[in-house]
């Protein structure tokens, strides 16, 4: 690729000073793949793995919160293709059907005790802070309850500092796209 092919192509304004951000090419590559998965209707891509896509951090990258607002952005178009699509397929109370199931799965689990709503790492290793994250599921249980106001920005947005043997990553993650796939599902 050219110099001027890829000043063409940078589309993001680069991190700031000694920050990191996105490293570019593989930025540009899934930007390539996701446009191209969309205008062809393909299903090689889904909301999910917009949603789960991660790229190295290196110097001179893009800078990392305008990626993440382009990637919110266009996850948002293939969340509501996929609604429709499976509107079409299933009719509507498959649809509601699926993302209550989805809704109460995720209610149950924000709803256990303090403390208790994820597995937790050996006093060893790091997880995320547990009490951080017990605020956060209080907030989505309101939010699955009671229709509390909750954005899919704030959701996607939230980030945890990390304790010694605190929650499991992996666990608490999942649940946070589970609310994300429910938040899409119903706008």
């Amino acid at each position: 690729m050219t110099a001027s092919q890829t000043t063409a192509r940078a589309s993001f304004p680069e991190a700031r000073g000694r920050e990191k951000g996105y490293d570019k090419e593989p930025v540009d590559e899934f930007l390539d793949r996701a446009r191209a998965a969309f205008e062809n209707g393909s299903d090689e891509l889904t909301s999910a793995d917009i949603r789960q896509v991660a790229f190295p951090l290196v110097r001179h990258g893009y800078a990392i919160a305008s990626v993440d607002a382009a990637l919110g952005r266009i996850e948002d178009a293939f969340a509501a293709r996929e609604r429709s699509t499976a509107l079409a397929a299933s009719g509507v109370r498959a649809w509601v059907g699926h993302t209550r199931e989805l809704a109460q799965e995720v209610l149950d689990r924000l709803s256990r005790p303090e403390k208790e709503r994820f597995d937790r790492v050996s006093l060893l290793r790091y997880g995320y802070r547990i009490a951080e994250v017990d605020l956060v599921a209080d907030k989505l249980a309101r939010y699955l309850e009671n229709g509390d106001s909750v954005t899919v920005e704030q959701v996607r947005a939230v980030a945890f500092r990390m304790q010694r043997g605190g929650y499991r990553e992996t666990q608490v993650d999942a649940v946070l796209d589970a609310v994300v796939e429910i938040m899409l599902a119903v706008k």
